[in-house]
């Protein structure tokens, strides 16, 4: 799994720049992401995917504890969609 320090660090050792700043960098971009989806703007990245807000209606649900059913209510999901080059790219042999 890759994560935020992962993602530091290679920006560190593939560009060279400080630690701190790699990790400025990968932070306002997280921001910036959070941000815009909150907003409810899509956020469209070429060659990798976009990423969406869907809007789930209310539906009748169980709860896996006590099997009692109970309604969920209506909520946004973030959604990803990989763009057709990073499908090539996943299921290339």
């Amino acid at each position: 799994m890759v994560t935020k320090d992962t993602l530091v660090q290679e920006i560190h050792d593939r560009r060279g720049y400080p630690k701190t700043r790699s990790k400025e960098l990968i932070d306002s971009m997280v921001e910036l992401m959070k941000s815009t989806l909150e907003s409810g703007e899509d956020i469209l990245i070429s060659g990798f995917g976009k990423f969406y807000l869907y809007d789930k209606r209310a539906r009748r649900g169980r709860n896996p504890k006590t099997g009692e059913d109970m309604m969920l209510p209506a909520r946004r999901i973030v959604v990803f969609s990989a763009t057709g080059k990073l499908r090539e790219a996943v299921n290339r042999e």
